[in-house]
């Protein structure tokens, strides 16, 4: 340390004890901290936590994060009396674009470098939050949803060979129960608070193959209604895969009662029809994280003869696109402390210092290195990702927050059998 420095420190102590403060160290009193809430929690925010504690060290900039149980709820309640964070992160843009009169325009805060951080951006990504050609909000990590997981095992046991046009799918659905040797699909849609998510995942997927990016992105913002032809061959779709006879285990009423998680997950890995044996699961790439704890601990030491993927085919005509999500940042307050954060948190840099590794990462952009990714599934989803020429956001995440609680409501309605297709379409166009 040299003498100006040891000057300073000794003012600095004499100033703190005179407050009464003198237990806190100098450095620390002058370290600014930034408060991040956001959505996720357990490991995955274990994870988040760990990244910006290392990058803290050679940043002058603490920054804790605290999720938050029901995000949209609370941050609206936090917000609302006088208790938001500097930065939130929002799995659902349609929130953020709820509340941009409390947000800062990222190009606004000065320090941010917005135009650094689209360079790198996966295409599309930077639009997701923007409100009279203002960005409000970026990616901070990212999801994909094209997935459709099976057993590699369970498929060489009956000779059935991964589809890869959307004829080749129709014809395994028929092959497999033709055969009895289990359901072509696990499904099921429970997740407490949040009952639904998953059906209008697989209800994207078919308006962004048939319909395309641009129409697609005009049916989450409302200009295309959901009772409308294109939404409605994307449910029948739907209806096809899910609702027909024998193809999932129990039905609609199974599928609307049985959470998405474990009691989804594990037919995968069963034998046998009397066993509840499914041999495809559609979801996204965190879905391994539900897997039986054998299967991880396999496939995290380099065996994958239990775990597999396949992109979801596209039908005949449609569009190759890659449905995905992911959670946003958007900034309250407008310091250099808070520019800091920003700047790190929405860069390739972020995930680089553990979190990546730990399983519960996919960076959304295209030059974040895809060898930091544990094992060869995740790789694969990561190219999967970056090399996408379409992408499409999670359209129930992107709609306003009371549009993207009617469709999960009314989708699982109609999943239940409670509502017909053409009743809970209409009720989620009243939300708008």
């Amino acid at each position: 340390m040299n003498k100006r420095i040891r000057i300073a420190a000794a003012v600095s102590a004499v100033a703190v004890a005179a407050l009464g403060l003198g237990n806190i160290a100098p450095a620390e009193a002058s370290t600014p901290t930034v408060t991040i809430f956001g959505a996720f929690s357990g490991d995955q925010a274990k994870g988040f936590q760990g990244e910006l504690n290392t990058w803290s060290l050679t940043s002058g900039v603490k920054v804790k994060y605290t999720g938050l149980a029901n995000f949209n709820t609370d941050i609206t309640v936090k917000v609302n009396g006088g208790q938001a964070p500097d930065i939130a992160l929002w799995p659902q843009p349609g929130g953020l674009l709820g509340i941009t009169s409390k947000l800062k325009p990222l190009a606004s805060i000065p320090g941010v470098k917005v135009s650094d951080i689209q360079k790198t951006l996966i295409p599309g990504w930077d639009k997701l939050a923007v409100k009279s050609g203002k960005i409000y909000g970026l990616p901070v990590g990212a999801n994909v949803k094209s997935l459709v997981f099976y057993n590699p095992a369970a498929f060489a046991a009956r000779g059935y060979k991964v589809p890869t046009t959307d004829a080749a799918l129709t014809a395994l659905v028929a092959k497999i129960k033709s055969d009895g040797a289990g359901y072509p699909y696990c499904a099921g849609i429970e997740s407490g608070g949040a009952t639904g998510w998953y059906a209008t995942d697989w209800l994207e997927e078919y308006v962004l193959k048939l319909g395309g990016v641009a129409k697609y992105n005009q049916w989450w913002q409302g200009k295309i209604k959901f009772n409308s032809a294109l939404v409605k061959q994307a449910a029948n779709r739907v209806k096809d895969a899910l609702l027909t006879d024998g193809n999932v285990q129990g039905g609609g009423t199974a599928i609307a009662s049985r959470n998405f998680g474990e009691d989804t997950t594990r037919g995968l890995f069963a034998d046998g029809k009397n066993n509840n044996q499914c041999f495809m699961l559609k979801q996204g790439s965190f879905i391994t994280d539900f897997f039986p704890t054998a299967i991880k601990d396999e496939y995290k030491a380099g065996n994958y003869a239990h775990v597999g993927f396949f992109p979801v085919p596209t039908p005949a005509g449609g569009t190759k696109a890659v449905l995905g999500g992911g959670d946003i940042a958007a900034a309250f307050k407008s310091t250099p402390a808070v520019a800091k954060v920003l700047n790190f948190i929405l860069s390739d840099k972020l995930g680089r210092s553990g979190w990546a590794n730990s399983g519960f990462f996919l960076s959304a952009h295209k030059t974040f290195p895809n060898s930091l990714y544990p094992t060869a599934i995740q790789q694969k989803i990561g190219k999967t990702l970056a090399t996408a020429s379409a992408f499409g956001f999670d359209g129930s995440d992107a709609e306003p927050a009371a549009v993207n609680s009617a469709e999960w409501s009314n989708l699982t309605s109609w999943f239940n059998g409670s509502k017909t297709l053409d009743e809970a379409l209409t009720a989620i166009d009243a939300a708008y």
